[in-house]
């Protein structure tokens, strides 16, 4: 494999949830070939668990934690019991029986391979990881780390062989580019562990969430407010009339997020006095929320403590950018939804036979 320099980072943290890797470890390692039985390609698992010296310990352990930073949480979800659940029960028998990892990481290796039943799906290597020492909030758990690589990438090495330095190339594996992983971590095991995953390439199948995982987002406070923010800026983008100007939709899409990074739980009604306030804009945003779902197609929850990261990273998905067809670019920004009102005037140009904007300010900056 190669590695990038830079380290990981301290911690991931929510208002619910503090997941710290600083003292985690690698145990053991499992590696497998997973090809696409749709080509006729077959699955290949080692026989023993990987070996690795010591000094290699730190990186690999990098290797199979950093592709996790900052990643939504899921858990692993079943319709009706979660024994029946095939990821669930090989992760339980891992963490309760951790000499039987090599056995069960095959059986984890070959539920993948079964489930990999779409032509899109590529071939790669699978590198099945037991962790040490992952905390959350403050508790020492285990966790399994699942990365899969459907490209190499090639990196050079210049080597003293005979007396003299030889360039040389290898293909190898880069942490920055694995497509697919998973860590289950031995918190919450009734609530179908904590889970973190990430498929860059594999949206259009959805197999390594749905399929391979069967994990569902966990539907905490993060999750409920970035759902809730997103739905805001979307609204402020498709649901208002479309002849409203574009300063106006973003002074409503930013007075929600502003209000969302202000607040510290959500009042709906307090919400629409404060952020929408026009009766026709409330009732165009309460039809809007109506037909909006989840991912799991249930209404929008609208009682929820606000986690203030989410917000904020829904608030720079806001489009604040007006362009007009003589070449001329807008964009706004918080202070300006503030006093938009104040600052800019539309208008028309009879002897121009033009819409013009005017904007007000002291100076140029």
């Amino acid at each position: 494999m190669a590695f990038p320099s830079n380290g990981l980072s301290t911690s991931i943290i929510d208002m619910t949830i503090t997941t710290n890797f600083n003292k985690a470890t690698l145990e053991t390692v499992s590696l497998a070939k997973i090809g696409n039985p749709l080509r006729g390609e077959s699955l290949k698992t080692s026989k023993d668990l990987c070996q690795f010296g010591e000094e290699d310990k730190e990186i690999l352990t990098l290797a199979f934690l950093k592709p996790f930073k900052n990643l939504e949480r899921y858990h692993f979800h079943h319709t009706s019991d979660l024994s029946l659940h095939e990821m669930h029960c090989y992760a339980n028998t891992i963490f309760d029986q951790d000499e039987r990892f090599l056995t069960y990481s095959r059986k984890i290796a070959r539920h993948l391979y079964d489930k990999t039943k779409h032509p899109n799906i590529k071939s790669g290597d699978l590198c099945i990881a037991l962790i040490r020492g992952v905390q959350i909030n403050g508790e020492i758990c285990d966790a399994i780390s699942v990365v899969k690589s459907e490209s190499l990438t090639p990196f050079l090495e210049i080597s003293d062989q005979d007396g003299d330095l030889q360039l040389t190339t290898h293909n190898g594996i880069y942490p920055d580019k694995i497509d697919k992983g998973c860590l289950i971590v031995d918190y919450d095991k009734d609530g179908g562990y904590l889970v973190y995953t990430f498929d860059k390439g594999g949206s259009e199948t959805n197999f390594w969430v749905r399929d391979f995982l069967g994990a569902r987002a966990r539907k905490d406070d993060e999750y409920r407010t970035k759902q809730y923010a997103s739905m805001c800026t979307s609204f402020a983008d498709e649901g208002l009339p479309e002849e409203m100007p574009l300063e106006q939709k973003y002074r409503v899409a930013n007075d929600a997020i502003q209000y969302m990074s202000e607040a510290e739980t959500f009042d709906e009604k307090h919400f629409h006095d404060e952020v929408l306030r026009e009766p026709e804009i409330i009732e165009q945003f309460t039809q809007y929320k109506d037909n909006y779902k989840d991912e799991d197609g249930e209404p929008i929850a609208t009682e929820f403590a606000i986690d203030k990261v989410a917000a904020k990273k829904a608030g720079s998905k806001i489009k604040g950018n007006l362009k007009l067809d003589t070449g001329v670019v807008m964009k706004f920004t918080p202070d300006f939804a503030e006093r938009e009102s104040d600052i800019l005037e539309r208008g028309y140009d009879e002897k121009m036979e033009m819409k013009y904007i005017k904007v007000f300010y002291h100076e140029e900056l």
